[in-house]
């Protein structure tokens, strides 16, 4: 049987700056579609044995309305848009894409560290507005500038993500301390969280989000950092209490934080991080993973992921 596929959210992934090259030969026939709003699924997915899909929604109800289908390939690492019962239900695979980000997302993540100590949207909005211009010296020291070198670094999660941004760091000259995650079995070399978040002068997650990290840093945790310490997140915006961390950053607590990620994506219906009066946030919009090479990267898996099904010997495989 021909093996035809369709790719439901290809905008999601390709800015046209892609080579699908390898994709297209994985398959008889490739069928893309830029979106696809859920109730087009079904319907787009009918005589196909491939779905690839970013965030397109698989549901229990696809499943059943698409009995020639047997492999879904997932454009991303997270699974969270598809009902992996149904789809072991009904015999049909399920591949995603691991590890393809590391360097962007590892590159953002010391981006906005480094933006937050030395100041860099402060200066740059200094600049902007014409106050160098009209200093009495040669610079503009306004903003107090925190070198990383000495300083301590806390990971929540410590994977294949967090150990590429726990080398930066020290080639920074930092300390890099682990945390001990809620759920895992303990170990030696990671600390509690009441005795880790009062070590360190930053905190980065990289952690997955479960029903276990879920506002894993709400108002009492935030409260346990040192006063000044930055807050790093480019992992899963409902892993820290957005409200909580909107009201620590007013009073003054925290000396920063950024975030790549909220809870809700896109924020259409606003976000306690979007207020206008929070001082000293970064939020950057999901962007961390997306360079070319990453996105490159999935495109490759992709297609190693079909290949390796058809041959019988299904890799990356969830659920």
């Amino acid at each position: 049987m021909p093996n035809r596929a369709v790719f439901l959210d290809h905008a999601s992934l390709d800015l046209g700056d892609l080579d699908l090259t390898p994709l297209r030969a994985a398959f008889d026939e490739l069928v893309v579609h830029d979106a696809s709003l859920p109730a087009q699924v079904a319907e787009r997915l009918r005589g196909a044995q491939v779905a690839i899909s970013n965030k397109a929604p698989l549901d229990a109800a696809t499943f059943a309305a698409c009995p020639e289908l047997k492999l879904v390939l997932l454009s991303a690492t997270g699974t969270n848009n598809v009902d992996l019962a149904a789809a072991r239900a009904h015999g049909v695979t399920v591949c995603n894409c691991q590890g393809y980000g590391t360097p962007s997302v590892a590159q953002h993540t010391l981006m906005l560290l480094l933006a937050l100590a030395t100041r860099l949207p402060d200066y740059h909005d200094a600049v902007r507005d014409g106050r160098w211009q009209q200093a009495n010296q040669f610079c503009l020291l306004d903003f107090p500038i925190v070198e990383l070198e000495g300083k301590t670094l806390g990971l929540l999660g410590h994977g294949e993500l967090g150990g590429a941004v726990a080398r930066l760091a020290e080639a920074f000259g930092m300390r890099v301390l682990l945390g001990q995650l809620p759920g895992r079995p303990p170990r030696a070399d990671r600390l509690a969280l009441n005795e880790l978040l009062p070590q360190v002068d930053a905190l980065t997650l990289h952690c997955p989000l479960n029903e276990q990290t879920r506002n894993l840093i709400g108002a009492r945790e935030l409260e346990l950092m040192k006063p000044g310490a930055f807050l790093i997140n480019t992992a899963r915006g409902g892993l820290v209490d957005e409200q909580a961390l909107a009201d620590t950053l007013r009073r003054g607590h925290l000396g920063g934080a950024a975030f790549d990620v909220l809870s809700v994506e896109p924020p259409r219906d606003g976000n306690p991080l979007l207020a206008g009066d929070i001082p000293r946030l970064i939020v950057t919009p999901h962007n961390a993973w997306g360079s070319r090479e990453a996105r490159q990267r999935i495109v490759g898996q992709l297609s190693e992921n079909a290949q390796a099904f058809f041959a019988g010997a299904a890799i990356r495989t969830v659920g």
